[in-house]
């Protein structure tokens, strides 16, 4: 529905500088439309791009209606709350940006639509958490393609499964490799506009949901599959549709710098890091039910490290521990892995 020269105002209320403004993050950093703002009017007036370290010239603003007179067109919630929920307090913003006539992205399990039965002509309400209509169970098919299926798997939640794939697909392409992007949560399908809400489809029918999308790039040299969760999260249940749905013929783990256990609940340790690759490798081939996928790098989350050398060095330990190439997506890019997947 968001078409790429539609003018976007980002609603990050006290979020700018929190993990939970993963969403506005992620459409900051890669969208290809033109971001006119953020909403947040606990950090109006200061420099957006010294707070995230996002390269944009797009200002911090305090209300819908400055939003507005920047000529925004889009007004997308660029938040991810515990649960997936719409907090009460948010409403009355989204009431008057929808009065105002701005359209709508809305990537939560709340849905948006039915609030906003009678919009003017140009305007739109995409709640992008919903099932796609013609699913069916997943069927094995997506091993019979010829391509290599790239999955980005992790140690925890939000540690950039999304920004590797992405930064893989720019790497792949900058090659003249032709290559396709599954993008399978709300965010990467705000950025890419399509793809499939994983935590939004029932059950039965998610392998389905992934399997569908990765044959509709058959064509293509590489297909990355934005990975979900994590195996060990006892929230986590998309690991298997991933796996069945797209049959990876490669991983790239992503692991944030330091981490020894899970952000909530921290009572679960993270594994060694090479045992939990062999352990996605093993579930991944069932024993040879299926083949195994190779792992070509690592994705490592270093944004809470300050220093360029200290980040470069957390890289290079955690490559020589596990005899696989280390990088740092946003740092360093994704060349390296790039060149394993290649080479693989």
């Amino acid at each position: 529905m968001l078409k790429k020269n539609q003018r976007i105002a980002i609603y990050m209320e006290g979020a700018v500088q929190d993990r939970s403004g993963k969403m506005g993050y992620g459409v900051l950093r890669y969208s290809q439309n033109p971001i006119t703002c953020v909403v947040d009017s606990q950090m109006a007036g200061r420099n957006l791009a010294e707070l995230t370290g996002i390269p944009t010239s797009a200002p911090i603003v305090a209300t819908v209606e400055e939003a507005v007179g920047l000529r925004s067109e889009v007004f997308v919630l660029g938040i991810a709350p515990a649960g997936g929920l719409i907090p009460e307090s948010w409403y009355p913003v989204i009431d008057s940006a929808v009065r105002a006539g701005l359209s709508v992205v809305n990537g939560l399990h709340d849905l948006l639509g039915p609030r906003y039965a009678h919009l003017k002509d140009d305007q739109w309400i995409w709640d992008i958490r919903q099932e796609p209509a013609g699913l069916g169970p997943g069927t094995g098919e997506s091993a019979t393609l010829r391509n290599k299926r790239v999955l980005l798997i992790g140690t925890d939640m939000a540690v950039g499964k999304m920004t590797a794939g992405l930064e893989l697909q720019k790497a792949l392409l900058a090659r003249h490799i032709r290559t396709g992007f599954v993008a399978t949560g709300q965010i990467g399908m705000a950025i890419t506009g399509g793809g499939v809400p994983l935590d939004a489809i029932r059950i039965d029918f998610a392998s389905g949901a992934i399997q569908r999308e990765v044959l509709a790039r058959a064509e293509d040299e590489v297909v990355i599959i934005e990975g979900q969760g994590a195996l060990i999260h006892p929230g986590s249940s998309a690991n298997l549709p991933l796996l069945r749905g797209a049959m990876p013929t490669h991983f790239v783990l992503c692991h944030r710098a330091g981490q020894k256990e899970l952000t909530i609940p921290e009572y679960v340790a993270i594994p060694p890091l090479g045992d939990y690759i062999r352990l996605y490798e093993d579930l991944a081939s069932a024993k040879g039910a299926f083949g195994t996928p190779v792992t070509i790098g690592v994705a490592l989350n270093t944004a809470h490290i300050a220093g360029e050398d200290e980040a470069s060095r957390a890289c290079a330990e955690l490559s020589k521990q596990l005899g696989l190439p280390c990088v740092d997506p946003v740092r360093h890019g994704m060349e390296i892995i790039a060149e394993s997947l290649v080479a693989s």
